[in-house]
């Protein structure tokens, strides 16, 4: 039974990660964001929302960032219709990982519109860093499985608890998904453009967020993609025009020394040799043959 055990845990996808290894982080991450539910279930109750209400969005809409921009527009004495708004221009984002993942994963048709509903940052997260397709289902399905349960229950606990819970910022929760999400796409960022792209969407998140409605900060930080591509597309296209100079003027420099070889030669054929000492031996034993033919007549 060991030994089974064993060979289940060393079990990889092509020389990938074990199950073991995926299992244990994507529990991980299931656990730290679900407990964040409590801070949901506070907020929400706080909005004036009643518990039905509350763990209906967390079972129907299960998209944490979406549910917190609405019951937080709500809390502001913002209208239903704005506050929907808001979450679901929020939550546009996760067709986004769906089209990503569907390539990922490869699922079924018939399982697709169920795992639909798993489609948000950590189960994004958690696949696109594994290296093959069954660690990314696997990571995909413990992450979805463990955070789905856990965040309804939080939630529940958290509606039903809101006056002895009392007020969310003292004990953390609200920071628990944020942290965990960075904390997976920190090792993600390898090139100097996702670092850039990363940076400018933290400097207009949070420097719009005093003066815009909730959620649209974050769909405007957005934008620091297009941004960053565009401007690294110029500097490209302006590296490859100096290359592309710079070898033009090096075949014209070729040009012109083949140019100038042949006249060069032509040059050096013209000019007498130089007279060095041979060449006057030379000469000299020609003139006595000619004296001696002389005597002779």
């Amino acid at each position: 039974m060991a030994e089974q055990t064993a060979l289940t845990d060393r079990r990889t996808d092509g020389g990938g990660r074990p199950d073991a290894a995926v299992v244990r982080d994507a529990l991980g991450v299931g656990i730290a964001v679900g407990l964040s539910g409590f801070a949901f279930g506070v907020t929400s109750a706080g909005s004036g929302l009643s518990v039905w209400q509350t763990c209906a969005l967390s079972l129907l809409v299960f998209t944490g960032a979406s549910q917190f921009a609405l019951v937080g527009a709500l809390a502001a004495g913002g209208s239903p219709l704005t506050a929907a708004a808001g979450a679901f221009f929020l939550g546009v984002r996760n067709a986004f990982y769906g089209l990503r993942l569907s390539q990922s994963l490869s699922l079924p048709r018939a399982v697709r519109p169920f795992a639909a509903q798993w489609v948000i940052d950590e189960t994004a997260a958690v696949s696109l860093a594994q290296p093959g397709r069954r660690a990314a289902r696997l990571g995909f399905a413990v992450t979805g499985l463990t955070l789905y349960v856990l965040w309804n229950l939080t939630t529940l606990l958290g509606a039903l608890g809101a006056e002895a819970i009392g007020d969310t910022d003292a004990w953390g929760l609200d920071a628990a998904g944020p942290a965990v999400f960075l904390a997976l796409l920190a090792p993600m960022l390898r090139t100097t453009a996702e670092r850039a792209v990363a940076g400018l969407a933290v400097l207009l998140g949070l420097g719009l967020l005093p003066v815009l409605p909730a959620g649209v900060p974050v769909l405007m930080a957005a934008l620091a993609a297009p941004a960053v591509l565009y401007v690294e597309g110029r500097r490209r296209s302006h590296a490859e025009g100096r290359r592309g100079s710079d070898r033009d003027g090096r075949s014209d420099g070729t040009r012109q020394s083949d140019r100038t070889r042949p006249e060069d030669q032509s040059r050096s054929d013209d000019q007498p040799r130089s007279a060095g000492p041979a060449g006057q031996n030379d000469r000299a034993g020609q003139a006595g043959r000619v004296d001696t033919e002389e005597e002779r007549r």
